[in-house]
């Protein structure tokens, strides 16, 4: 007869993970990278369907996955450097004052055009007690959808810094464990 053994079911590290231990990466907008202060892994949720019985109606998994947006907090430099990244990549998306705008995000540094430009990918590190990467949350084919707003003013008593914070939708994310 095996005998079990409950210690093969304990958690092998015992340090929590800490929430200052990240780094986040956005090939895109390589100027918010540096001065990203606030990241988190969106949630996703499972849809789920009734199967009828004639005693009720069962729950059981559904087949599709929502995934919250991705919401990154950054410190904007005082020359608004990173926040026109983001900024001029939402205003080419949508275009408002001409069509070039749109043709200048989806052109290629060799002159070609591509329509997967308007996307990039990211990806988020997560950081052990010893700042070393212990996961990766990878977000395929990003583009932004909201930017916050940046509000002067001269009454505040506390000097603080700006920070923004932009939304993003994207396909999908996976989360990778490191050994």
């Amino acid at each position: 007869m095996a005998s079990y053994n409950f210690l093969s079911k304990q958690v092998e590290n015992k340090n929590y993970l800490s929430p200052v231990g990240f780094k986040f990466n956005l090939t895109k907008t390589p100027k918010v990278d540096f001065f990203s202060n606030s990241a988190k892994i969106p949630g996703i949720t499972l849809g789920g369907a009734k199967v009828g019985n004639y005693l009720k109606a069962i729950d059981v998994p559904g087949d599709n996955i929502e995934f919250e947006d991705l919401t990154l907090q950054f410190i904007v430099d005082e020359d608004l450097e990173n926040y026109m990244e983001i900024h001029n990549w939402i205003y080419g998306l949508g275009y408002p004052d001409s069509v070039e705008q749109f043709q200048d995000l989806i052109t290629k540094e060799d002159g070609s055009k591509d329509y997967k430009e308007q996307y990039c990918d990211g990806t988020l590190a997560i950081l052990n007690s010893n700042f070393n990467v212990s996961a990766r949350v990878k977000f395929r084919d990003l583009y932004p959808t909201a930017l916050s707003a940046l509000e002067f003013t001269a009454s505040d008593q506390d000097y603080t810094y700006f920070t923004a914070t932009a939304t993003f939708k994207y396909l999908i994310y996976t989360i990778e464990v490191e050994t």
